[in-house]
């Protein structure tokens, strides 16, 4: 299939009023949807409005997702707008993109928690009743697991399995704080 002028200029109208890249690939006929999202990219049209969301193309989308900064346990991000200005053609067109804000967040252990003394067992020393939560640096002869009393359906004693299996809404909580 051949993309002639004609059909350039009609997925560009299609795009802007919003159509679905599988309802122009059914109006162009002849093209797949995979075809018009490439042509899409090519042609470097800007992405359509969101529900809720602002207008922002497939390349600054694809840029915010490899230029973002990793998330870290003591960071809190927060999305904001800005205006930013790219070049289309031989103009410059302005427009909003989301960027996420990150904030380091001061780390508060909780005061009131008490922590297992563990028994120091070796790999060969544990069962299927003992605490598996590995214990400093495998690569030193310090290392050991924890061997406290671990109920039937875990692999870990009750501190560590509040460690290890955090709620989702608890973590997410800890991110969005600040």
């Amino acid at each position: 299939m051949n993309w002639t002028d004609e059909r350039v200029e009609k997925l560009k109208r299609l795009w802007s009023e919003g159509l679905s890249a599988s309802q122009i690939a059914a109006q162009l006929g002849g093209v797949s949807r995979n075809a018009v999202i490439g042509k899409v990219h090519r042609l470097s049209l800007p992405g359509r409005a969101k529900a809720g969301g602002t207008v922002a193309t497939g390349r600054s989308a694809a840029a915010k997702r490899t230029t973002s900064a990793p998330r870290a346990p003591n960071y809190a991000s927060r999305v904001t707008t800005r205006t930013v200005a790219r070049a289309v053609g031989a103009t410059m067109v302005k427009e909003e993109v989301e960027v996420e804000a990150y904030q380091e967040v001061e780390y508060r252990p909780a005061s009131n928690v008490v922590v297992p003394i563990s028994r120091r067992l070796t790999l060969t020393e544990l069962t299927e009743r003992t605490c598996k939560w590995p214990v400093g640096d495998p690569l030193k002869e310090d290392f050991h697991f924890c061997g406290c009393e671990s109920p039937d359906s875990s692999p870990y004693c009750s501190y560590h399995a509040r460690l290890a299996y955090q709620p989702v809404h608890d973590r997410r909580k800890v991110a969005v704080r600040a």
